[in-house]
């Protein structure tokens, strides 16, 4: 991962945010192919591609929306990947492993070909960690430490936010809720260790089966 302050050495010709939104940044900091270019706390951050474990994660949790999009009528949910997140007034752009919106949004979304969603458009995220960008995604530790993805999207007010935190010191599922614009906080969660079956709530009423689940580093037996 690599961090560049926008407001340091490099100079752009708008906004390091202004040039996210239009699609201008990537072309301008010749980021390699793959990797992925966000603002996160005022900062330009250049991530590589996540590896194939990190990716099947993700993929877990979309098959579970996908099934239940398929198995009930009443399921009316669309996941995304690699769309990235305008948080309109924040001035801060992620790519969010995983984004999930209701379907009419996800169709009118479609229709209008947009480069960007936002937060307005979206009601659940997912961030599963790398040990390169943990600190990115998780609640800081102190509020002297804010401003990362966890703050962004708790004052864009997205209502949940599941982090899968592959920490070996960690191995857990969070599901934040209840998102408080003033204090860019989320106000409640729920966890799951790895091993233990994930239960989105209402809206969603979906399980999703973790037993595969483990954290980074060595290859598993």
């Amino acid at each position: 991962m690599t961090m560049i302050d926008h407001v340091g050495p490099m100079r752009l010709p708008d906004t390091a945010y202004n040039m996210w939104t239009r699609g201008e940044l990537d072309d301008f900091i010749h980021a390699p192919e793959g990797h992925r270019v966000e603002i996160i706390g005022g900062k330009v951050v250049v991530s590589p591609p996540p590896a194939f474990e990190h990716n099947a994660i993700v993929g877990d949790i979309s098959y579970a929306l996908a099934h239940a999009h398929a198995a009930r009528p009443d399921f009316t949910w669309r996941t995304d990947q690699g769309t990235g997140l305008s948080l309109v007034g924040i001035g801060e752009g992620f790519i969010p492993d995983l984004m999930v919106l209701e379907q009419e949004v996800y169709r009118a979304a479609r229709r209008s070909r947009v480069k960007t969603l936002v937060p307005d458009q979206v009601e659940l995220v997912v961030e599963v960690t790398s040990s390169g960008n943990a600190g990115n995604d998780r609640r800081p530790a102190e509020r002297r430490h804010a401003n990362n993805k966890w703050n962004g999207y708790a004052a864009a007010e997205v209502p949940y936010y599941l982090l899968i935190d592959r920490s070996p010191k960690v191995t857990r599922s969070i599901l934040y809720s209840i998102p408080d614009q003033g204090s860019a906080a989320y106000l409640h969660e729920d966890s799951w260790a790895f091993g233990e079956t994930v239960q989105l709530p209402e809206p969603f009423g979906v399980e999703i089966d973790t037993a595969e689940w483990g954290p980074w580093g060595e290859p598993r037996s």
